[in-house]
């Protein structure tokens, strides 16, 4: 760590804002390093913290029920929600679709804790691109997941514009991409009334299920909420 306990990773613009990848040694734990990311200046997500970004993953098979699944994830990250979908026995393959080359680049270049593991996972593929559009196309395959860690929550995205995936005209376009009973899953650091609506709209059974865990960093609950929608 260098004297001031931070240590820039990487630092580039990119279309939704400046992306910084950076590493600290945290000072109420001296020995443990945590890995963070902030875009356009703000924090987006850190590897001390991820129990939501597994449960996601993990409720999203249980929802399920199946064996031999595959996956298609919204959003890379540092990595953790694909991870926890790959260490399930009951999944087969995992695509995560990433619009931040960068995100990709930070993989690749062993710049995450989680490089060494997924570089080598075979049942792992990561796309460039945008998962919503690609959501709203019509589907050249279908998987029996869908699980979306992008934005921070329905109604605050991470782009300057509206998305109408949240809508029920979007969601009825995603879940063409699901096979019979799939669930599609979504992240949300808050609830939404408007966005749990459009789902009972749309699929056959809804979830929408809080997780809170306490933050020990600044000795706060915090509580994120993930919503499932069944096919």
């Amino acid at each position: 760590m260098s004297p001031s306990n931070l240590e820039i990773l990487a630092y580039e613009d990119t279309p939704l804002g400046p992306l910084c990848l950076r590493r600290r040694e945290l000072l109420s734990e001296p020995g443990t390093v945590v890995t963070e990311v902030t875009l356009n200046h703000e924090f987006l997500m850190s590897s001390y913290n991820t129990d939501s970004e597994r449960a996601i993953s993990n409720r999203s098979v249980e929802i399920h029920g199946g064996r031999k699944l595959s996956a298609l994830v919204g959003g890379l990250g540092l990595g953790y929600t694909a991870r926890e979908l790959l260490a399930h026995e009951h999944i087969a393959s995992v695509e995560v679709v990433e619009y931040l080359p960068q995100v990709i680049d930070w993989l690749q270049s062993d710049l995450v804790p989680l490089s060494g593991e997924l570089n080598t996972c075979e049942h792992l593929k990561i796309t460039a691109g945008d998962v919503y559009q690609r959501l709203m196309t019509e589907p050249t395959e279908q998987f029996d997941l869908i699980v979306i860690d992008v934005d921070h929550s329905p109604v605050d995205q991470l782009g300057e514009e509206d998305h109408v995936f949240y809508t029920k005209a979007g969601l009825l376009k995603a879940k063409a991409h699901l096979r019979k009973k799939g669930v599609l899953a979504v992240w949300s650091y808050a609830e939404s009334s408007e966005f749990s609506e459009a789902l009972r709209n749309t699929f056959t059974t809804v979830h929408v299920e809080p997780i809170t865990t306490l933050n020990t960093l600044v000795d706060h609950q915090q509580t994120d909420w993930l919503f499932f929608g069944v096919k």
